[in-house]
């Protein structure tokens, strides 16, 4: 049965990956570049920081720099524990699919730690400013779903590396809200 799902991820790969062509690789190269983001972070920070005043501000950024933490090391834990090859070092699928970048990272993926984060920062900024600010979780929501599949178009993981992340991050992202709030009532007690 793994074998069989294993088989349908790398078809799917093969399929979105195959989608690209030469005239979008900038924009998902520029989307997957994590420092892309810093401005979508700056004005995270911003809003955040007006919502929540300075005392509530400051627990909010040591749980983001936790959960970050957790779901990198978490990534890094299962890429070398279950030892999944990326796409583009995989002797099945690299000859036939498309590498945009120019080099192809670390030789495990599963799973992705750029989906991971990235939908961490949608579940806990939802979960703690939803009834702050209108629309924020859509917004992020929408920027997160397309840095994750970047990874997908620029061929280095697999489908089922980006649902994992995903996942997780959704996981994280609640639980770090969750104990945000529980901080916060420590604080005021």
């Amino acid at each position: 049965m793994i074998e069989e799902l294993v088989k349908l991820d790398k078809q799917f790969f093969l399929f979105l990956n195959g989608l690209g062509n030469a005239n979008w690789d900038g924009f998902w190269m520029f989307l997957t570049n994590k420092w892309s983001a810093i401005p979508l972070y700056f004005f995270l920070a911003f809003i955040s920081y007006k919502q929540l005043g300075v005392k509530k501000f400051i627990v909010f950024l040591v749980m983001i720099a936790l959960m970050i933490l957790a779901t990198d090391q978490l990534s890094n834990f299962f890429k070398y524990g279950v030892a999944r090859l990326r796409p583009c070092h995989d002797p099945e699928v690299s000859s036939i699919m498309r590498l945009v970048k120019s080099y192809c990272g670390g030789k495990y993926g599963y799973f992705s730690a750029h989906a991971a984060n990235s939908f961490a920062i949608v579940s806990f900024f939802t979960l703690v400013l939803k009834t702050r600010v209108k629309y924020l979780g859509i917004i992020l929501f929408l920027w997160a779903s397309l840095v994750a599949y970047s990874r997908i178009y620029i061929g280095v993981h697999y489908p089922l590396d980006i649902i994992t992340g995903v996942s997780v991050g959704l996981l994280f992202g609640w639980l770090f809200s969750k104990l945000y709030f529980f901080f916060l009532i420590k604080i005021q007690s």
